[in-house]
């Protein structure tokens, strides 16, 4: 499969809580398992596109899986070559939830910035 071009890591809050390992744990173990292989995709293959990956904001992403329960989404930011994981949901309608986006956008910047 070669080498990766991103390599995936949970964002980390001061408290030192990764919530998308949370929520990944959370999880069915079918869901779990291909949440896994469209992160392993992009991990592999990025730059990608819809309709595995869409772009959100500057540098915010969302994986898009289909698992039993809907759609899950994993938002996400680059720093370097690496893909890290801030938020993630079951979308329930077509649009994003405000707040979700909202959130992602807080952990992005801290990310970010963290970096520099």
């Amino acid at each position: 499969m070669g080498t990766p071009t991103l390599s995936v890591h949970f964002y980390k809050n001061a408290a030192a809580v990764e919530p998308v390992a949370d929520w990944l744990r959370g999880m069915e173990r079918d869901a779990r398992k291909a949440i896994g292989e469209d992160l392993k995709t992009v991990e592999f293959g990025w730059p990608l596109g819809m309709p595995l990956v869409r772009k959100l904001d500057a540098g915010l992403w969302e994986v898009r899986s289909h698992i039993p329960d809907g759609i899950a989404r994993i938002f996400f930011t680059t720093v370097d070559s690496k893909m890290v994981l801030l938020h993630a949901l079951i979308k329930k309608s077509e649009k994003t939830p405000r707040d979700a986006l909202a959130l992602a956008k807080i952990r992005r910047d801290e990310v970010r910035n963290a970096n520099r």
